[in-house]
């Protein structure tokens, strides 16, 4: 039974970067080094303002945030020549392995919606393909139906809708980290778990649905999912 507090669901809808991935402190490292260069400092808040956006949308606001001296092209092939080094020794992060094989085994529909590109995304999970091929499908943030990126809420919209049968909004539940991916899901109807990082500043969490220190604290029953 789903707690009074909650609603119960049926789909279960994961954002990669931060979330499953331990991938956000990849992109700090990369930044930072780049930020340094023109003597400037990437801070955790103008990485929160970035953190779920796409690509280029998130270069122009790091650039704009710290006024650099590059365009927002320059700045985003400087960070993929960062990320090439990096990505490849992603992992994943605590408790996630334990709930989505759980998820899976209990036939639960999983999805993955990511604002990460093609390109990205395969950089970041060649160590993880067993994982990543549990998931009924896998939304990017380069994919044609994606209209708009992250706060608005069209990822999930269409990761929603690739289910068969497609849920309605409300029982999909998403599993976050950034403030931008918490008001997507919240504005395409969807509860929301925010899992954030320990740096965030805590106004920024406070429109998700639960908030947790891990997702290895998650107690699936509050959804009204199978319990562990």
């Amino acid at each position: 039974m789903a707690s009074s507090s909650f609603h119960a669901v049926t789909h279960v809808v994961f954002d990669m970067d931060g979330l499953l991935l331990d991938t956000e402190r990849l992109y700090t490292i990369a930044f930072q080094e780049i930020c340094q260069r023109f003597g400037k400092t990437y801070t955790w808040g103008v990485k929160s303002l970035a953190m779920g956006t796409k690509a280029l949308e998130g270069a122009e606001i790091i650039r704009e945030a710290l006024d650099l001296p590059i365009t927002k092209e320059e700045l985003l092939q400087e960070c993929r020549i960062q990320q090439e080094k990096l990505f490849p020794t992603a992992a994943l992060m605590p408790g996630v392995d334990r709930l989505v094989r759980h998820l899976h085994r209990h036939q639960i529909p999983i999805a993955v919606a990511t604002s990460s590109s093609r390109a990205s995304f395969e950089l970041k999970t060649g160590r993880h393909e067993d994982f990543f091929r549990l998931f009924h499908h896998i939304v990017l943030g380069d994919d044609p139906e994606v209209e708009a990126g992250k706060p608005q809420p069209d990822i999930f919209l269409v990761c929603a809708r690739r289910f068969h049968p497609a849920p309605r909004p409300e029982k999909c539940l998403v599993f976050e980290d950034a403030p931008n991916g918490v008001q997507a899901a919240l504005t395409a109807g969807m509860q929301v778990v925010m899992v954030p990082d320990e740096n965030l500043d805590k106004d920024l969490t406070k429109g998700a649905t639960l908030l947790l220190r891990s997702m290895a604290d998650f107690k699936p029953e509050l959804f009204g999912l199978p319990p562990f």
